[in-house]
Order: structure tokens, then sequence, then C-alpha cells
């Protein structure tokens, strides 16, 4: 069934899950249009992209979020699928403006707020049952015998969070510490480095899954599992070689915590599973993830469900999928290695580089599955490698 009563429109970026929406929702007849901030993208070049619309970068928030409204009020739009972190941000904090043109599907902004700041979602967990590190204030940690991680307490920095943020202010805070048993890091310097108060968390090594969810009104419409093989960096990261994966206990934690917030929209919940086989929650993302195409691969078709969902059809989302489906993002492979040159972890040991190159190429040999190249659509990766090029030769030159 298709339907082309408006279009959705796809915050893409450089990353591969842009174009996963873009391919999920063209296949099944719904008009797309990629909103992106950079003319050179791949999705733009998808067979399955109807139009594409230049926006400024989400790093001006005011005016991407003016850029999104234009988007929303023209009337060949239905719907925005968030992508982008300031996604549905912006799409809950200023609803009542959105939703007099289009549908959405996200969390009341109080839902959102607890979510994106870190040290309240650990109260979550705790609540609805669910394991999590242990998690304070930097400035409230006077014990440091044990493994530590300093990360932003907040997955998105706006003035909506914290007070001596400028109106429209927002920047995204990335970087992790890792602190080893019986070293004090240097507190001050951190508080500048991150710009606000950031959270420690003990360290748990182990295994990170994704337990992905679309929830409407705090029933789930459909869920989605993988085991992450390698990350971007050899420390973790965001997945770019996954494996789907179906894991009783790890569907019981996922929905637990959504459960918990009543949730409604999307939500990718990151989990690690240490050697006792307990999953541990590291963060939610409440928009598409960078390894959707996993998900669309194994047939977990969220975009497509996200449509049916703002769409009102629910009943005709089919919500199974097959384990075992893997799928590499290969400029992330390329980053993997990147990081196994330049990075240094004092929590995980940096493997052989010529080593960890063979088993990419190894493994991409034997799963031969990849999010943005196939081969009715090639002019995507096409597009991207060009322009990954030129921009790496500019670099060289300048």
């Amino acid at each position: 069934m298709t339907d082309r009563k408006g279009g959705a429109v796809v915050t893409a970026s450089r990353y591969p899950h842009g174009y996963a929406s873009v391919r999920s929702l063209g296949k099944q007849g719904v008009r797309t249009i990629a909103a992106v901030d950079d003319p050179d993208l791949g999705t733009s070049a998808s067979r399955y992209c109807d139009d594409s619309v230049l926006i400024p970068p989400p790093s001006d928030l005011p005016a991407y979020r003016d850029a999104l409204l234009a988007l929303a009020a023209r009337p060949d739009v239905r719907t925005i699928v968030p992508h982008r972190p300031q996604d549905p941000y912006l799409l809950s904090r200023y609803r009542e403006e959105f939703e007099r043109y289009i549908d959405v599907t996200v969390p009341p902004f109080e839902t959102l707020r607890a979510v994106h700041d870190r040290k309240r979602l650990a109260d979550v967990a705790e609540s609805a049952g669910v394991a999590v590190p242990e998690t304070r204030l930097l400035t409230a940690v006077d014990d440091w015998r044990g493994d530590r991680i300093v990360k932003s307490r907040y997955n998105l920095l706006t003035e909506a969070y914290l007070d001596d943020l400028e109106p429209g202010e927002s920047r995204i805070a990335k970087s992790i510490e890792h602190v080893p048993a019986g070293e004090r890091p240097d507190v001050d310097g951190l508080l500048s480095t991150m710009g606000h108060e950031p959270i420690v968390q003990e360290y748990v090594s182990g295994t990170e899954y994704l337990f992905g969810a679309l929830y409407d009104e705090g029933r789930p419409l459909g869920t989605f599992q993988h085991r992450q093989i390698r990350g971007d960096s050899y420390t973790g990261s965001g997945g770019v070689f996954r494996e789907s994966v179906d894991i009783p206990e790890l569907e019981a934690a996922g929905r637990a915590i959504l459960d918990e917030l009543d949730w409604h929209g999307l939500a990718c919940i990151e989990y690690v599973r240490d050697e006792t086989g307990e999953f541990s929650l590291v963060e939610i993302n409440p928009r598409m993830w960078q390894s959707l195409a996993c998900a669309t691969r194994a047939g977990s078709e969220f975009p497509w469900w996200y449509w049916l969902s703002v769409t009102g059809r629910t009943d005709g989302i089919d919500a199974g999928y097959e384990p075992g489906v893997g799928s590499h993002y290969l400029y992330g492979e390329v980053e993997h290695l990147v990081s196994v040159r330049r990075k240094e972890s004092a929590l995980v040991e940096r493997p052989s580089l010529l080593a960890r190159a063979a088993e990419i190429g190894r493994s991409c040999c034997e799963v031969p599955a990849f999010d943005m190249l196939h081969p009715d659509d090639p002019r995507p990766v096409a597009r991207q490698a060009r322009t990954e090029l030129e921009r790496a030769i500019r670099r060289r030159g300048g």
C-alpha cells in the first residue's frame, strides 16, 4: 500500500541512516525529501530521493528550526523523520508550531529532558529495575579507586538545559575521558573542557548492544536488537559492523525503561553486556540511529513504520525481523582504523593496526552487506566516495 498524499522530510547527514530512511520510505512509494546542509551528500543522489533541500546546519539551531518549520509548511510534506540529535529536541519543544502543519511522533518535552539528562536517566533506569553503571556528578566524586569514565551530562547542550548558554545556542558534547583506577582527573580542566558539569560513571567492560524501538503512547509498535562487532572507534561508540540478534533479556531491559517513561516515538537504547551476562544501560537517543541499515536489512523497517504511525495506520506494521543479519558502514570502518592509529585509552587495549585491518577486510568478504552500497542504487556511495576523496585531497593540499 502506498501513500502519495504528502511526503516525508529526512534530515540527512554524512552518516548512513538518512539514506536507509530514504530507501525504506521510497521503496514503499512515499515521497522523500532530503533536508541537507551539504549539497554533496550521497543521500541526495539516491533513486529513492524525490527532492533535496539545502538547509542551515543544526549548529545554528534557530535557523535550523526555522528551515524545518518552512519545510513543514509545504503542502507536499506530511512529517519530518528525526535523524539528527537536534531533531527530536526541536520537534518536541516546538511541537505546537510543527503540528500546525504536520504529524510527528516524539515524546513530550519533559520526558525528552529526562532522557537527554544522563544523570536523571540513571535514576529512571534504577526505578525501572534496569542495570545502570553508578552515575554521579563530577564534583560529587571523591573515590577514584575503580575504573571510571567522564562524559557529558547531556546528549545535547542547549539553553533549555543549561542556564549559562545563550538563547538559541547549542552544541554536541561527545568527548569521553577514560580514568583508570587510582588516578584523579583534573576536575577544573574537565569542567572547562566540557562547558558544564559532566557525569562520572563506573567503567563497564563488555560487548555493546543496541535496542531500537518505536512506541505509541506507551505501547510498543516494533522493536529490534543488534550486537555491535565494531564501533567507529576501537574503544566503542557508534556501530559500524553489527549483526541482528534476538535476546529475551535485552528485550526485557529495553521495554522496561521505555515502559517506565511511558514512551512515545523512536528510541535507540545502547547497552553493555558484561561477563555475567547483565545488560547495563549506556544512553537513549530518541531518533533514528547510525546503524539503522542493519535493522532495515533484517526486516525492521523503522522509517516505514514511523510513516504508518504518523498516518494512523499502525495496524499495518509487521514487527518481525531476521536475526543473524550483518551490515557494514564502510566509512565508519575507515574511522575505526584511524582511531587505532591515533587514539589512546587508559582502559581499552589498542589492537594491532595490521591485524585489525585484516579483520575488517575478512569480515567484509564474509558479510558483503553495506549500508550505502546497493546494486540497484549505486549513485549515493559513488557520490559520497568522490566527496570524501576531494576533501581529503584539499586537506593535504591546504
